[in-house]
């Protein structure tokens, strides 16, 4: 691993990568379930409880494959194999996801959303590792982080300026295909500027790990399992939302045109806010401005549950403050987590697959989750889009703005005890 300072390069050439990961990302966990609940016909009820089983599947498999990557070993490196095998997988699943059968949608739906979460995992899980490993410095880990959550940030906002400039942004259907095609295309131009830019640092001989092994490196670094559990209900509160975003924005606000706008608001805050996080992290440490960054998105969206139709100006407020806290929670935490794969990496053993893989799977739990407590309570109170009811649309609005609040405040608590000397 290297000391010095990164150069440029490396980070581009890095950080390249995330953004057809984001273009992808950002329909799986925004218009999929619209998608499928509209355009296809399945009841929120049935949607909600076929992807929460299906990201369930990411319990076992996201620690596998971080276990597996870290044994595996070949004369092109650990990481880049499994990234373009992922990738492959990825390619074929999505494809067969967006364009259903017209019988047994509810197992085409669990199957091909199964697939698509392993091939996601194949992929992120290595990718996310190896930022581990390109340098074991402390700030410049932040700043590789910073820079892969950039280049997410711009993934994700093209994955919304596309559906628009082509006038489709709300069709759920038309946006999907969109996406895959602008997905396809970026995969095939950014992943080989990862594989060829950037060189797998020689790491030395180590010893692979498996569950046994992890279960003492939690009793021996207490503050992983809160680390863990601070992030996973930090994701869950930022999953409820993005769940939930076109119902909200479509049936409260009853401003369904301005749906892209309002998220390119939301990530374009997000780039804004990035740069004072790292400069905010040099100073006071990555905890204290992660918890600075869950005090100011819950401050904001405390509001939205009293915003009704007519209250767009407010809510694009409330986008926005909460907007900026968004680099915090995507570049902060990760860097984190490789400090801690950076300490006990030094104790002869090879963690960084395995607990990047445990991160990975928190991560979809967590919006596994979302999905799961979102759209049952909704079918709960018999939520139909076409004619919700006072009772639903109050539901909606306690889902999208009040819960997570919660659940930032219970991630802000556990995280308040994180020693990152332990």
């Amino acid at each position: 691993m290297k000391h010095d300072r990164l150069k440029k390069s490396t980070l581009f050439s890095y950080a390249t990568t995330a953004i057809p990961l984001a273009m992808l990302g950002l329909p799986l966990y925004i218009y999929l379930p619209t998608f499928y609940a509209q355009n296809v016909g399945l009841s929120v009820t049935m949607v909600g409880l076929v992807l929460f089983l299906s990201r369930l599947t990411d319990v076992i498999t996201d620690p596998l494959v971080g276990l597996y990557n870290d044994r595996f070993e070949s004369k092109y490196g650990k990481r880049k194999p499994f990234m373009l095998f992922g990738s492959l997988v990825l390619l074929i699943s999505f494809y067969a996801l967006i364009h259903p059968s017209k019988e047994y949608v509810e197992f085409w739906l669990l199957g091909f959303s199964m697939l698509v979460y392993l091939g996601w995992s194949i992929v992120s899980i290595p990718y996310l590792a190896w930022s581990a490993e390109i340098t074991s410095d402390y700030h410049e880990k932040t700043r590789l982080s910073g820079a892969r959550e950039i280049f997410t940030i711009l993934g994700a906002m093209s994955a919304l300026i596309i559906p628009y400039l082509y006038g489709v942004s709300e069709d759920a259907n038309e946006s999907l295909g969109l996406l895959y095609m602008a997905f396809l295309i970026t995969i095939f131009l950014m992943l080989p500027l990862t594989m060829f830019g950037v060189k797998e640092s020689t790491v030395k001989k180590s010893n692979p790990v498996g569950f046994k092994e992890l279960k003492a490196l939690w009793q021996r670094v207490p503050s992983l399992r809160r680390l863990q559990t601070a992030f996973m209900l930090n994701s869950l509160a930022n999953a409820l939302p993005a769940t939930l975003f076109l119902f909200y924005v479509q049936l409260v606000l009853q401003e369904e045109s301005q749906t892209g706008p309002l998220l390119l608001l939301y990530f374009f805050s997000g780039i804004i806010g990035l740069p004072f996080w790292t400069m905010l992290a040099k100073k006071i440490g990555k905890r204290k401005s992660w918890l600075a960054s869950m005090v100011l998105a819950s401050l904001a969206f405390v509001f939205v549950p009293f915003l009704s139709s007519g209250d767009l100006l407010w809510f694009a407020i409330i986008t926005f403050i909460s907007g900026l806290s968004l680099g915090a929670d995507m570049a902060l935490p990760s860097s984190i987590q490789a400090d801690v794969v950076q300490k006990v990496q030094s104790q002869k053993n090879a963690y960084a697959g395995l607990l990047f893989g445990i991160w990975a799977m928190l991560t979809k739990f967590a919006l596994a989750l979302a999905v799961g407590i979102g759209f049952l309570i909704l079918g709960a109170v018999g939520f139909e889009p076409e004619t919700p009811t006072a009772l639903a649309l109050t539901t909606l609005s306690l889902l999208y703005g009040g819960a997570p609040v919660v659940f930032k405040m219970f991630a802000f608590w556990i995280m308040r005890g994180y020693n990152e000397k332990q």
